[in-house]
Protein backbone atom coordinates (compact mmCIF):
# COMPACT_ATOMS: atom_id res chain seq x y z
CA UNK A 1 0.00 0.00 0.00
CA UNK A 2 2.78 2.41 0.79
CA UNK A 3 4.45 1.74 -2.48
CA UNK A 4 1.27 2.55 -4.40
CA UNK A 5 0.68 5.87 -2.47
CA UNK A 6 4.05 7.42 -3.13
CA UNK A 7 3.73 7.61 -6.95
CA UNK A 8 0.26 9.09 -6.62
CA UNK A 9 1.35 11.86 -4.23
CA UNK A 10 4.32 12.98 -6.29
CA UNK A 11 2.32 14.26 -9.27
CA UNK A 12 -0.03 16.20 -6.96
CA UNK A 13 2.86 17.83 -5.10
CA UNK A 14 4.44 18.70 -8.42
CA UNK A 15 1.16 20.06 -9.64
CA UNK A 16 0.88 22.19 -6.52
CA UNK A 17 4.31 23.66 -7.15
CA UNK A 18 3.58 24.13 -10.84
CA UNK A 19 0.24 25.75 -10.01
CA UNK A 20 1.80 28.10 -7.49
CA UNK A 21 4.49 29.07 -9.95
CA UNK A 22 1.91 29.55 -12.67
CA UNK A 23 -0.28 31.60 -10.35
CA UNK A 24 2.62 33.81 -9.43
CA UNK A 25 3.54 34.08 -13.09
CA UNK A 26 -0.02 34.86 -14.02
CA UNK A 27 -0.22 37.39 -11.24
CA UNK A 28 2.98 38.95 -12.51
CA UNK A 29 1.47 39.05 -16.04
CA UNK A 30 4.00 36.64 -17.63
CA UNK A 31 3.78 33.14 -19.29
CA UNK A 32 6.27 30.49 -18.35
CA UNK A 33 6.70 28.16 -21.32
CA UNK A 34 8.89 25.72 -19.47
CA UNK A 35 6.36 25.29 -16.70
CA UNK A 36 3.54 24.85 -19.18
CA UNK A 37 5.53 22.28 -21.03
CA UNK A 38 6.38 20.50 -17.79
CA UNK A 39 2.73 20.64 -16.78
CA UNK A 40 1.66 19.33 -20.14
CA UNK A 41 4.17 16.58 -19.94
CA UNK A 42 3.12 15.75 -16.46
CA UNK A 43 -0.50 15.79 -17.46
CA UNK A 44 0.21 13.81 -20.54
CA UNK A 45 2.22 11.28 -18.62
CA UNK A 46 -0.36 10.91 -15.87
CA UNK A 47 -3.98 9.99 -16.10
CA UNK A 48 -6.14 12.04 -13.62
CA UNK A 49 -9.55 11.20 -12.42
CA UNK A 50 -12.36 13.75 -12.43
CA UNK A 51 -11.98 14.41 -8.73
CA UNK A 52 -8.28 14.87 -9.12
CA UNK A 53 -8.78 17.25 -12.02
CA UNK A 54 -11.35 19.15 -9.97
CA UNK A 55 -8.96 19.28 -7.02
CA UNK A 56 -6.26 20.40 -9.33
CA UNK A 57 -8.51 23.12 -10.74
CA UNK A 58 -9.49 24.18 -7.24
CA UNK A 59 -5.85 24.29 -6.22
CA UNK A 60 -5.09 26.36 -9.23
CA UNK A 61 -7.90 28.79 -8.44
CA UNK A 62 -6.81 28.97 -4.83
CA UNK A 63 -3.25 29.61 -5.87
CA UNK A 64 -4.41 32.27 -8.32
CA UNK A 65 -6.50 33.93 -5.60
CA UNK A 66 -3.58 33.72 -3.18
CA UNK A 67 -1.29 35.23 -5.75
CA UNK A 68 -3.89 37.92 -6.42
CA UNK A 69 -4.19 38.64 -2.67
CA UNK A 70 -0.42 38.76 -2.36
CA UNK A 71 -0.29 41.14 -5.28
CA UNK A 72 -3.00 43.26 -3.71
CA UNK A 73 -1.12 43.26 -0.44
CA UNK A 74 2.04 44.21 -2.31
CA UNK A 75 0.20 46.97 -4.11
CA UNK A 76 -1.36 48.15 -0.85
CA UNK A 77 2.05 48.01 0.80
CA UNK A 78 3.53 49.93 -2.11
CA UNK A 79 0.71 52.48 -1.97
CA UNK A 80 1.18 52.79 1.80
CA UNK A 81 4.91 53.28 1.29
CA UNK A 82 4.26 55.88 -1.39
CA UNK A 83 1.65 57.57 0.85
CA UNK A 84 4.08 57.52 3.78
CA UNK A 85 6.77 58.96 1.53
CA UNK A 86 4.38 61.70 0.35
CA UNK A 87 3.29 62.36 3.92
CA UNK A 88 6.95 62.49 5.02
CA UNK A 89 7.70 64.84 2.14
CA UNK A 90 4.64 66.94 3.00
CA UNK A 91 5.66 66.93 6.68
CA UNK A 92 9.19 67.95 5.70
CA UNK A 93 7.77 70.72 3.48
CA UNK A 94 5.46 71.81 6.29
CA UNK A 95 8.38 71.77 8.69
CA UNK A 96 10.42 73.82 6.25
CA UNK A 97 7.52 76.27 5.85
CA UNK A 98 7.12 76.44 9.62
CA UNK A 99 10.85 77.05 9.97
CA UNK A 100 10.67 79.77 7.31
CA UNK A 101 7.64 81.32 9.02
CA UNK A 102 9.46 81.18 12.34
CA UNK A 103 12.52 82.76 10.74
CA UNK A 104 10.31 85.44 9.18
CA UNK A 105 8.59 86.01 12.53
CA UNK A 106 11.97 86.27 14.25
CA UNK A 107 13.21 88.69 11.59
CA UNK A 108 9.99 90.72 11.89
CA UNK A 109 10.33 90.75 15.66
CA UNK A 110 13.97 91.85 15.40
CA UNK A 111 13.02 94.56 12.96
CA UNK A 112 10.21 95.67 15.26
CA UNK A 113 12.58 95.69 18.23
CA UNK A 114 15.17 97.62 16.20
CA UNK A 115 12.51 100.10 15.07
CA UNK A 116 11.24 100.49 18.64
CA UNK A 117 14.82 100.97 19.86
CA UNK A 118 15.43 103.53 17.12
CA UNK A 119 12.21 105.35 18.01
CA UNK A 120 13.11 105.26 21.70
CA UNK A 121 16.61 106.56 20.93
CA UNK A 122 15.14 109.31 18.75
CA UNK A 123 12.64 110.19 21.48
CA UNK A 124 15.42 110.28 24.07
CA UNK A 125 17.54 112.42 21.75
CA UNK A 126 14.62 114.77 21.13
CA UNK A 127 13.88 114.93 24.86
CA UNK A 128 17.54 115.64 25.59
CA UNK A 129 17.56 118.34 22.91
CA UNK A 130 14.37 119.82 24.36
CA UNK A 131 15.86 119.77 27.85
CA UNK A 132 19.04 121.36 26.54
CA UNK A 133 17.02 124.02 24.71
CA UNK A 134 14.92 124.66 27.82
CA UNK A 135 18.05 124.87 29.95
CA UNK A 136 19.65 127.25 27.46
CA UNK A 137 16.48 129.35 27.38
CA UNK A 138 16.30 129.36 31.17
CA UNK A 139 19.98 130.30 31.34
CA UNK A 140 19.42 133.08 28.79
CA UNK A 141 16.41 134.33 30.74
CA UNK A 142 18.34 134.15 33.99
CA UNK A 143 21.24 135.99 32.38
CA UNK A 144 18.91 138.62 30.93
CA UNK A 145 17.20 138.95 34.30
CA UNK A 146 20.54 139.25 36.07
CA UNK A 147 21.71 141.82 33.54
CA UNK A 148 18.44 143.74 33.89
CA UNK A 149 18.80 143.58 37.67
CA UNK A 150 22.40 144.73 37.43
CA UNK A 151 21.37 147.56 35.12
CA UNK A 152 18.52 148.51 37.46
CA UNK A 153 20.89 148.43 40.43
CA UNK A 154 23.44 150.46 38.48
CA UNK A 155 20.72 152.94 37.51
CA UNK A 156 19.52 153.09 41.11
CA UNK A 157 23.08 153.61 42.31
CA UNK A 158 23.62 156.30 39.68
CA UNK A 159 20.38 157.94 40.71
CA UNK A 160 21.38 157.72 44.35
CA UNK A 161 24.77 159.19 43.52
CA UNK A 162 23.09 161.97 41.53
CA UNK A 163 20.69 162.65 44.38
CA UNK A 164 23.56 162.61 46.81
CA UNK A 165 25.49 164.98 44.58
CA UNK A 166 22.47 167.28 44.35
CA UNK A 167 22.04 167.09 48.10
CA UNK A 168 25.73 167.81 48.58
CA UNK A 169 25.49 170.69 46.16
CA UNK A 170 22.46 172.00 47.94
CA UNK A 171 24.23 171.55 51.23
CA UNK A 172 27.23 173.42 49.87
CA UNK A 173 25.01 176.14 48.42
CA UNK A 174 22.87 177.92 51.05
CA UNK A 175 19.17 177.56 50.50
CA UNK A 176 17.52 180.86 49.54
CA UNK A 177 13.80 181.70 49.57
CA UNK A 178 11.78 184.82 48.78
CA UNK A 179 11.01 186.90 51.88
CA UNK A 180 7.22 186.72 51.46
CA UNK A 181 4.39 185.43 49.26
CA UNK A 182 1.28 186.86 47.60
CA UNK A 183 3.01 190.14 46.89
CA UNK A 184 3.57 192.69 44.17
CA UNK A 185 6.70 194.77 43.79
CA UNK A 186 6.00 198.48 44.29
CA UNK A 187 9.55 199.90 44.43
CA UNK A 188 12.99 198.83 43.21
CA UNK A 189 16.55 199.48 44.32
CA UNK A 190 17.92 202.94 43.34
CA UNK A 191 14.52 204.30 42.45
CA UNK A 192 14.01 208.02 43.23
CA UNK A 193 10.92 209.94 44.36
CA UNK A 194 9.34 212.24 46.88
CA UNK A 195 8.58 209.38 49.20
CA UNK A 196 12.25 208.89 50.11
CA UNK A 197 14.90 211.30 51.35
CA UNK A 198 17.30 209.69 48.88
CA UNK A 199 17.17 206.99 46.24
CA UNK A 200 15.42 203.80 47.32
CA UNK A 201 17.80 201.39 49.06
CA UNK A 202 15.89 198.14 48.80
CA UNK A 203 13.00 196.23 47.24
CA UNK A 204 9.38 196.74 48.36
CA UNK A 205 7.01 193.72 48.51
CA UNK A 206 3.41 194.99 48.95
CA UNK A 207 1.07 192.49 50.61
CA UNK A 208 -1.78 192.49 53.14
CA UNK A 209 -1.03 193.30 56.77
CA UNK A 210 -0.13 190.14 58.69
CA UNK A 211 1.40 188.28 55.70
CA UNK A 212 4.37 186.29 57.10
CA UNK A 213 7.89 187.57 56.48
CA UNK A 214 10.63 184.93 56.24
CA UNK A 215 14.41 184.93 56.44
CA UNK A 216 15.84 184.44 52.95
CA UNK A 217 18.89 182.53 54.29
CA UNK A 218 19.75 180.73 57.46
CA UNK A 219 21.59 182.83 59.99
CA UNK A 220 21.50 184.64 63.37
CA UNK A 221 19.10 187.41 64.38
CA UNK A 222 21.21 190.46 65.25
CA UNK A 223 18.39 193.05 65.52
CA UNK A 224 14.68 192.99 66.34
CA UNK A 225 13.52 196.52 67.31
CA UNK A 226 11.76 199.69 66.18
CA UNK A 227 14.14 201.60 63.87
CA UNK A 228 12.61 205.08 63.19
CA UNK A 229 11.55 205.49 59.55
CA UNK A 230 12.04 201.70 59.04
CA UNK A 231 9.45 200.94 61.74
CA UNK A 232 9.75 197.54 63.31
CA UNK A 233 12.89 196.01 61.80
CA UNK A 234 14.67 192.63 61.97
CA UNK A 235 18.20 192.01 60.71
CA UNK A 236 19.74 188.55 60.13
CA UNK A 237 23.45 187.94 59.62
CA UNK A 238 24.34 184.99 57.38
CA UNK A 239 27.39 182.69 57.18
CA UNK A 240 29.22 184.77 54.56
CA UNK A 241 28.77 187.99 56.60
CA UNK A 242 25.92 189.31 54.47
CA UNK A 243 23.07 190.91 56.43
CA UNK A 244 19.46 190.96 55.23
CA UNK A 245 17.04 193.58 56.63
CA UNK A 246 13.22 193.33 56.94
CA UNK A 247 11.35 196.60 57.79
CA UNK A 248 7.84 198.09 58.40
CA UNK A 249 6.76 194.93 60.30
CA UNK A 250 3.56 194.82 62.23
CA UNK A 251 5.07 192.32 64.70
CA UNK A 252 8.20 190.32 65.50
CA UNK A 253 8.48 186.51 65.52
CA UNK A 254 12.13 186.29 66.71
CA UNK A 255 14.47 187.80 69.25
CA UNK A 256 18.06 188.91 69.04
CA UNK A 257 20.39 185.92 69.23
CA UNK A 258 17.92 183.45 67.68
CA UNK A 259 19.23 181.13 64.95
CA UNK A 260 16.87 180.82 62.00
CA UNK A 261 16.75 178.60 58.89
CA UNK A 262 15.97 179.79 55.39
CA UNK A 263 12.20 180.24 55.23
CA UNK A 264 11.78 180.68 58.99
CA UNK A 265 9.24 183.36 59.93
CA UNK A 266 10.77 186.46 61.50
CA UNK A 267 7.71 188.75 61.55
CA UNK A 268 4.64 189.99 59.64
CA UNK A 269 3.96 192.73 57.09
CA UNK A 270 2.71 196.01 58.59
CA UNK A 271 2.66 199.80 58.13
CA UNK A 272 5.03 200.91 60.87
CA UNK A 273 7.60 203.66 60.21
CA UNK A 274 7.64 205.84 57.11
CA UNK A 275 5.19 204.06 54.75
CA UNK A 276 2.10 204.81 52.68
CA UNK A 277 0.73 201.25 52.78
CA UNK A 278 1.41 197.75 54.08
CA UNK A 279 4.57 196.32 52.57
CA UNK A 280 7.96 194.76 53.33
CA UNK A 281 11.06 196.88 52.70
CA UNK A 282 13.83 194.30 52.01
CA UNK A 283 17.52 195.20 51.89
CA UNK A 284 20.79 193.27 51.30
CA UNK A 285 23.93 194.60 52.99
CA UNK A 286 27.22 192.96 51.95
CA UNK A 287 29.61 192.70 54.86
CA UNK A 288 26.78 194.04 57.01
CA UNK A 289 26.96 197.63 55.66
CA UNK A 290 27.17 197.92 51.83
CA UNK A 291 23.69 198.12 50.31
CA UNK A 292 23.29 196.22 46.98
CA UNK A 293 20.39 195.61 44.63
CA UNK A 294 18.36 192.70 46.09
CA UNK A 295 16.99 191.51 42.73
CA UNK A 296 20.26 190.33 41.09
CA UNK A 297 21.47 189.06 44.49
CA UNK A 298 18.35 186.89 44.78
CA UNK A 299 18.76 185.67 41.20
CA UNK A 300 22.38 184.78 41.90
CA UNK A 301 21.10 182.64 44.76
CA UNK A 302 18.52 180.84 42.61
CA UNK A 303 15.28 182.81 43.11
CA UNK A 304 13.62 185.63 41.27
CA UNK A 305 11.37 188.28 42.81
Amino acid sequence: MAKHRSPRRSPVRGLHLVGLTAALAAAAGTTTVGLTTQNTEATAGTSLSASQAEALTAARVERRDLASRDLSRFELSLAASQKAALEAKAAQAAKARAAQLAANATLTQRRALALAAAKEAAAKKAAAAARAAAAAKAAALAKAKAEAKAEAEAAAQAKARAAKAVAAERAATPRVVLPTTGYRLTAHFGQGGSRWARNHTGLDFAAPIGTPIRSVLSGEVIQAEFAGAYGRQVKVRHADGTVTSYSHMSSFSVNVGDTVEAGAEVGAIGVTGNTTGPHLHFEVLLGGSTQVNPEPWLRDHGVSA
